[in-house]
């Protein structure tokens, strides 16, 4: 509180008073909240009064001393109801209320305070707040005064014209109608922000559902209600940052009609605050795209049709504007000049053939862009080395007022054709001498062609090939190391295993079958993992422990953030059950912990938590309004890079990203978003440049106790087949078949075997007695749906059980099974598969 060279009046009072004459006491020893207060009165642009302590000591500001009048600048550091006893009465009531808590606000209260001498009459808006010390209790009144006797000169000098421009009004606003309709206007509103009333006409009610009769008595979010799901956090965020920033409001929305069309918006407005800088209208008009949009749309599909057809052509074809830059470009290129239509966009003729061959086609290129149409031949270099005769076509193109503002290039090869003209002349002039040498070339060059064609298609192949095995690494590379595990596991004990039988050690072998079980088992588990990371589908809610299913996700998450990143859990103890889909939560979080890895290239702290909240709608800032409750929040932080606020505003928006092409969708986090809401939940993002980024997950807690599923294996002896019962066993896996026929046999069945279908039609369309049909889904050829269709139709009740190696569920849900129809999903146990056949076959009575 040390006054600057520069500093206020008031601040060289508090320098060289004597505090000690005061009720404060030395300045050194007030308390850090008296300390603040001072600043904040000291600093502030408008007049303000504290008042502290028990005798409510007075320390004001400069503003405020321009109203003390000839009370300043002996009223400093005294207190109050000795300065004022004139105001006892006012004040009394006030400072009563405040101390205990309360705030008490005053409008243009009259005061006849002393300035220059001689009494004056001051108008004056007048704000109580309580201010608190350390220990949360009330130790002092904050007085903001602001003076209005401008603001009430010019309120009656208003309210004096107002009669007269009130038919003035009644007519702008008839002539904005007229306008609007003349226009593709949807309407105009003006939405009173402190009051949180949408004043909107009757159109623009309409379009948003609203009953025109209510059109200026609901709030906002009435409105807000017709806008599409997808764009309404859009127009949200958009309309809170108008506000924050006082910047122009301009945003393309589609509204969701009742009957289920949609409607494109575009809306322009601004928000206009009082003279305290707090905004109080919202005003604004909207057009209607829709007609427009729907243009577009059809513009782009026949661009996108006219890119496929002109692709299919075997020759060149191209746009060239006035600049002599490419802006149209067909697939043929690619195989000539090695550049994608992509590629070629923007770059010039020079840049793409080179000086030399630029210097060959300049002359046509300028009759081209003279408005004169050409062709010529030419010989023009092909990327794979060899000389190509071109016959070369410049159309000029003509825009609408007739001038020349590019031309088409057709560039066909003629290669070929010329060569063979040359073959014939010569064959033409020495006929007799070279038939049969010609005829011997010809055989050469045509089983040359042969080779090269049949090299070129290898080589393609090979290329395919190698791109495909390239994607196959990088997809399976995270995971071969552990696969490698569990399979040393299962061989190594398998190869002991037979070492201990040889040598007559069978009793020992028992750990060595439960290591290779369970190495066998956490590869199952891991496949099925994958297989659910695959699916896509609508939310599948089960009961869910989020610190479970995050440690069972440690090992991939920590594959997937890289050695440089830490990761640590945080996860709270006795946390609440949640209810909602397993597979996105996993791919919500997996997506969270990559967004995280890349934000943090020079390595860092990558923290997942876990803790039981309770929001309403005070404690979170989100786009959707907060049901009050108790939550599971699901944290994932870094610190990393973090966004700028720009960024972030856009974070959960769909398709944006600030990753490079390629390397990202920038559906990532607007999955997320969805994901939380379809969950009745909430998601929230916090983040600061340089500091990192933290994605917070809210979803409701399940108060419904659910009691776990018995997982305890099945350990009942499995049934054995009663006399005479047949299964027909297909697997085209011959190990495969081997176990589960050994199996059937073991039990009593009568089993016949088939490597694939067609080999097991001729069974089931004979007279034997066939109780079970047990296939494989994916055999070659005819698949094992397929084939229980075919012998369905002549053994129209025989009960047919799928093993398959996909994910079961999402099979069922695609209505894959029919009645008297069951799967079970590989790998298997043995007692698992000869319960499923006994249940299905029917157990006896």
């Amino acid at each position: 509180m040390n006054p600057s060279p520069t500093g206020s009046d008031a601040q060289a009072l508090i320098a060289r008073l004597d505090w000690t004459c005061t009720p404060l006491g030395t300045a050194s020893t007030w308390p850090q909240s008296l300390r603040t207060a001072v600043d904040i009165v000291i600093h502030s642009p408008m007049p303000m009064l504290l008042l502290w302590g028990p005798q409510l000591t007075q320390i004001y500001n400069d503003g405020f001393a321009l109203l003390a009048g000839s009370k300043h600048p002996h009223a400093f550091g005294q207190p109050t109801h000795q300065i004022w006893p004139e105001l006892k009465d006012f004040t009394d009531p006030i400072y009563s209320a405040v101390l205990q808590g309360q705030v008490r606000t005053y409008s243009e209260q009259r005061f006849t305070l002393q300035r220059d001498g001689h009494d004056s009459d001051f108008w004056l808006d007048l704000t109580y707040s309580p201010i608190r010390d350390e220990s949360a209790q009330v130790a002092g009144i904050l007085v903001t005064a602001i003076e209005t006797n401008e603001r009430r000169r010019i309120a009656l000098e208003l309210e004096q014209r107002s009669a007269a421009s009130l038919k003035a009004q009644h007519e702008t606003e008839e002539r904005l109608q007229l306008a609007l309709a003349a226009t593709d206007a949807v309407g105009t509103w003006d939405w009173d922000i402190s009051e949180d009333r949408f004043i909107a006409d009757t159109h623009f009610a309409q379009l948003h559902g609203v009953d025109p009769l209510l059109a200026s008595q609901l709030p906002i979010s009435d409105y807000l209600h017709a806008v599409h799901p997808e764009d309404r956090a859009m127009v949200t965020r958009s309309i809170k940052h108008s506000i924050t920033h006082g910047t122009e409001y301009a945003e393309e929305y589609r509204l969701l009609q009742p009957d289920g069309q949609l409607r494109w918006v575009f809306a322009r407005g601004r928000c206009y605050k009082d003279h305290h800088g707090r905004p109080i209208r919202f005003l604004g008009a909207a057009l209607d795209l829709t007609e427009r949009k729907l243009t577009e749309q059809a513009l782009r599909q026949s661009q996108t049709e006219l890119q496929l057809i002109i692709n299919a052509m075997p020759i060149l074809i191209s746009y060239v504007d006035s600049s002599e830059r490419f802006r149209l470009n067909n697939a043929a290129y690619l195989d000539w000049y090695g550049l994608t239509p992509q590629e070629l966009y923007g770059r010039t003729i020079r840049e793409v053939l080179g000086e030399e061959a630029y210097k060959l086609r300049a002359v046509y290129i300028a009759e081209a862009l003279s408005g004169k149409a050409c062709c010529f031949s030419i010989s023009a270099a092909h990327r794979d080395g060899s000389i190509r005769q071109a016959l070369m076509n410049y159309l000029p193109r003509h825009g609408p007022d007739g001038a020349v503002n590019g031309f088409y290039i057709f560039v066909i090869d003629e290669t070929e054709r010329k060569q063979t003209e040359e073959a014939l002349r010569n064959l033409n002039e020495t006929l007799e001498e070279r038939v049969s040498a010609r005829t011997r070339q010809l055989a050469e060059a045509n089983e040359k062609l042969l080779n090269e064609m049949f090299e070129r298609e290898r080589a393609e192949e090979a290329l395919r090939h190698a791109q495909k095995m390239e994607a196959v690494g990088q997809l399976t590379g995270g995971i071969a190391h552990d696969f490698n595990n569990m399979l040393t596991g299962i061989i190594g004990s398998l190869d002991l295993m037979q070492r201990y039988i040889a040598e007559g050690r069978a009793a020992e072998i028992g750990r060595f079958t439960e290591a290779a079980v369970s190495s066998a088992h956490r590869a199952a588990a891991l496949t099925h993992r994958l297989l659910a990371f695959s699916r896509r589908q609508s939310l599948d809610r089960k009961p869910l422990d989020a610190n479970e299913l995050i440690h069972s996700l440690e090992d991939l998450l920590s594959r997937t953030k890289g050695d440089h990143i830490e990761l640590k859990l945080q996860l709270a103890e006795e946390i609440w059950r949640v209810s909602t889909d397993v597979s996105q939560l996993e791919n919500a979080l997996l997506n969270l912990v990559i967004n995280a890895r890349d934000a943090m290239p020079d390595g860092g702290q990558l923290l997942i938590e876990t803790a039981n909240v309770y929001l309403d709608s005070s404690d979170l800032t989100t786009l959707e309004p907060v049901k009050a409750g108790d939550y599971l929040m699901i944290a994932v932080s870094d610190n990393g890079t973090g966004m700028t606020p720009s960024v972030l505003a856009k974070a959960f928006d769909p398709f944006f990203t600030t990753k490079p092409i390629g390397q990202g969708t920038g559906l990532g986090l607007s999955m997320i978003y969805g994901f939380a809401q379809q969950s009745g939940g909430h998601v929230s993002l916090f983040s600061l440049p340089g500091q990192g980024t933290s994605v917070r997950l809210y979803l409701p807690r399940l108060h419904l106790a659910v009691p776990d599923p018995d997982v305890s294996p099945v350990t009942s002896e499995a049934p054995a087949a009663i006399a005479g019962e047949t299964v027909v066993l297909v697997e085209d896996d011959p190990a495969v078949r081997m176990l589960v026929l050994d199996l059937l046999n073991e039990l009593g069945y009568d089993a016949h075997e088939a490597e694939d279908a067609n080999t097991a039609l001729p069974l089931l369309e004979s007279d034997l007695r066939v109780d079970l049909l047990v296939t494989d889904v994916g055999l070659p050829g005819m698949n094992g749906r397929q084939l229980a269709e075919i012998a369905r139709q002549h053994r129209p009740d025989l009960k047919v059980l799928f093993m398959t190696g996909y994910a079961e569920k999402a099979a069922e849900r695609q209505g894959f099974l029919e009645e008297g129809m069951d799967m079970v999903a590989k790998p298997f146990s043995i007692e698992l598969l000869a319960n499923k056949i006994r249940t299905m076959i029917g157990r006896p009575e």
